[in-house]
């Protein structure tokens, strides 16, 4: 495979494919890879640094700003190599910066032609720009690892809690998600029309990390996160292990609901991401744009706030917030084996203490 160097940033390289052999092992290498042109023929690249350690091992994927306002993922992958010891590190680590990069550019969520590229995965060969886009990210790029950690924020109007998303039914996903120490886990298999789920159609064990609110940069968030994939790679050996920091363990949600808006006006919600609220709970409220109140929104049933709209303008079918049937102990049994029982799971004393 041919590269040359960047002329728009300096030590980086220009290829069309990602072949981690033609890096050294024990050094780390910038990339901008080749995957679609604009109408006036330019190329449109995506900015990839590859982390090879002195020793064989895993390859570990991280991808962040899939959707353009999603930020947070990117100072995790930075973090995560200012910090990598390469040459005790064993195997190799990609990180993709930005995946959706006109949407990136243009402070959107959705690409050129509107779509969300979260929802066209694996693309087509043969098909529109965002399908082409998605199959060639897939095709040139993801390919290439054996686990995936996918770094996503809440939309814009919404906030979220520090949630992962993941296929609890699987054990390797499932210890995934819990050494990420999320404030939530989902249980959610994967669509076969997200990057989750087109991974996994690959046999590549794929999480995705929800990591609060879009368009910012959110420090605490930050650092939990990278934690997080720090104890990923550790337990697949490519980093020393550590000891586990204190701390509660995360809510486990069988499943999850948003709840939509039944008409328009001026909405106030009042739970927070990760408050505990009971079935018929008032979740919101809402008032005409005369200061009337026209509706309430009670909690359909007992669960957990997991993200949340702070938009008070809101039309028919407007997001209120998303809530997580909480697992019971009975459920734990139905999902994947831990095997560091020091990870624990939520108990109903736990959540009674929350």
């Amino acid at each position: 495979m041919s590269s040359r160097p960047s002329l728009d940033f300096p030590g980086a390289y220009v290829v069309d494919e990602l072949d981690l052999e033609q890096w050294p092992q024990g050094t780390c290498t910038k990339l901008m890879v080749d995957l679609i042109h604009d109408g006036l023929g330019r190329s449109l690249r995506l900015p990839v640094i590859v982390g090879r350690g002195k020793h064989p091992g895993p390859i570990v994927g991280l991808t962040a700003a899939l959707h353009g306002n999603e930020l947070n993922g990117i100072p995790v992958i930075h973090r995560l190599f200012e910090t990598l010891d390469l040459q005790a590190l064993r195997g190799t680590v990609v990180g993709v910066m930005v995946v959706n990069v006109p949407a990136y550019l243009n402070h959107e969520r959705t690409f050129d032609d509107r779509s969300d590229m979260n929802h066209v995965m694996p693309g087509k060969p043969n098909g529109n720009i965002a399908e082409i886009y998605a199959y060639r990210f897939i095709d040139r790029i993801v390919r290439r690892f054996e686990y995936l950690i996918d770094l996503h924020t809440a939309s814009f109007g919404n906030i979220n809690s520090l949630y992962v998303r993941a296929d609890m039914t699987q054990e390797i996903t499932a210890k995934m998600a819990y050494l990420q120490r999320p404030q939530i886990i989902l249980h959610n298999p994967p669509s076969d029309r997200t990057l989750r789920g087109a991974a996994m159609e690959l046999g590549i064990p794929s999480i995705t990390v929800e990591i609060g609110d879009p368009q910012v940069f959110q420090p605490r968030h930050i650092k939990a996160s990278l934690s997080g994939v720090r104890r990923v790679m550790a337990e697949i050996g490519m980093l020393p292990r550590r000891p586990l920091s204190p701390g509660p363990p995360p809510v486990l949600c069988t499943m999850s609901n948003w709840i939509y808006a039944d008409r328009g006006g001026l909405l106030e919600v009042f739970p927070k991401p990760t408050d505990i609220i009971q079935v018929n709970t008032v979740m919101a409220q809402q008032h005409s744009i005369f200061g009337e109140m026209i509706c309430q929104y009670r909690a359909p049933f007992d669960g957990i706030v997991i993200g949340r709209s702070v938009n008070p303008v809101a039309q028919t079918g407007a997001r209120i917030l998303n809530l997580g049937a909480i697992a019971t102990p009975e459920n734990h049994a139905f999902y994947g084996r831990i095997e560091d029982t020091s990870l624990g799971t939520p108990t109903l004393e736990h959540l009674a203490g929350s």
